[in-house]
Order: structure tokens, then C-alpha cells, then sequence
């Protein structure tokens, strides 16, 4: 994964992380962050998202933060890969960001 991809990935996760702190108020924020930055760490060295360009990336990103604090992580990751074999036109590689949703999945064995 490129650094910039990395550094992404780990500041939105980051961001992500503080953002359900403020919701959660009864489970430890360090916690969450520990939770988060893990997720971040694995999805990295596994190269989850190698294989995209920043483009693809960003959005995949942005919607694994989503997609990590729903109720039922695995459905929402699942939805996300549906919608990328649909081929929608705001991906420049949607085989690709489906490959990615299912690294993600497999790499965090949900």
C-alpha cells in the first residue's frame, strides 16, 4: 500500500476512533483507538487496498469508517462489496475496490 494510501488509512481510522468515542461515552475511548488503530495496522499489512489508486482508495476508506461502527460490520462491509460488482461510475476500478471489500473481510476474518 502506498505511504500515502497508509497514512490515510490510519489518520481516518484515527479520526473515526475519536468520532465513536464522543457517541459511546461508556466504553473507553483508549479503547476504541486501540480497536481502530489495530484494524488500520492489519488492513495495512495485509495490503488490503494495494491495488487501487488514491481515487478508489478514498472512497473505500471513508466508507470502511462507516462501515466499521454499524451494528453488524460484516453485513455493512457485504452491502459495500455488492454495490462495487454494480459497477457504479464513481469508481475508476470497482472489480478492484470489490477485491478490496473482500481483502477487508478476510484480513479482520469477519
Amino acid at each position: 500500500m502506498s505511504s500515502r494510501i497508509g497514512d490515510k488509512l490510519f489518520d481516518r481510522f484515527g479520526e473515526t476512533a475519536v468520532a465513536v468515542g464522543k457517541t459511546r461515552p461508556q466504553v473507553e475511548p483508549a479503547m476504541i483507538h486501540d480497536i481502530f488503530d489495530e484494524a488500520a495496522t492489519l488492513l495495512h499489512n495485509g495490503l488490503a487496498m494495494d491495488h487501487l489508486d488514491d481515487h478508489d482508495a478514498d472512497i473505500v476508506i471513508s466508507e470502511l469508517c462507516v462501515a466499521l461502527t454499524d451494528a453488524d460490520v460484516t453485513t455493512a462491509l457485504l452491502t459495500r462489496f455488492y454495490a462495487a460488482t454494480d459497477k457504479p461510475e464513481d469508481l475508476h476500478d470497482p472489480t478492484g475496490v470489490a477485491m478490496a471489500y473482500e481483502n477487508v473481510l478476510r484480513i479482520l476474518q469477519l
